[in-house]
């Protein structure tokens, strides 16, 4: 049996001062739950990410203030659900999620690829633009540089950063996007 971890708050804002972010996370035997608020310029919103005990998601449920709630399950081996148990085919093989306004989501495959230093691992991902929440899987690619820093690289565009992460993975700066604040 695993002894359940002291719970986190974390904090972002991103770099252009438009958002802030405050995350809860909480992990025991049965898994790992993240509950988070966003406020930005132009929304403010509300995420909880369940994952399973390997850190491969199970569900996502966003509410963005004056919309309608969104819900994705996942079987955490690449199968998808919407919220009313529609199969999402197009999604097929994403394990992970990307939520374009918060870092957390990249502590997702961080934690569950668990990469040596000069390790890679190319996957795909369920991107979920803010705030409109449409979903479409999202190629990506995680090269861990040394036990704090990974490199993230899109492989569809060119956007490539070096990302630094605490001992838990969660980011403490995403150069250009977000920087943990106390």
């Amino acid at each position: 049996m695993h002894a359940r971890q002291p719970d986190r708050i974390v904090r972002w804002e991103s770099r252009d001062g438009d958002s802030r972010e405050l995350l809860l996370l909480r992990q025991d035997e049965d898994g790992v739950v993240a509950e988070s608020m966003i406020v930005g310029r132009d929304y403010a919103a509300r995420y909880r990410v369940t994952c399973d005990r390997r850190w491969h998601l199970r569900l996502l449920e966003v509410e963005v203030l004056g919309r309608a709630p969104f819900r994705l399950q996942s079987d955490g081996e690449g199968g998808w659900c919407g919220h009313d148990g529609t199969l999402i085919d197009h999604l097929n093989g994403a394990i992970d999620i990307d939520l374009p306004a918060t870092p957390f989501t990249n502590t997702l495959p961080i934690r569950r690829l668990k990469l040596q230093p000069g390790q890679s691992a190319d996957i795909v991902t369920a991107y979920v633009s803010f705030p409109d929440l449409t979903v479409q899987p999202d190629p990506q690619r995680y090269t861990c540089l040394d036990w704090h820093r990974y490199r993230y690289e899109s492989r569809d565009s060119d956007f490539v950063a070096e990302v630094t992460i605490d001992d838990d993975g969660l980011v403490v700066d995403y150069p250009g996007l977000f920087r943990r604040i106390p």
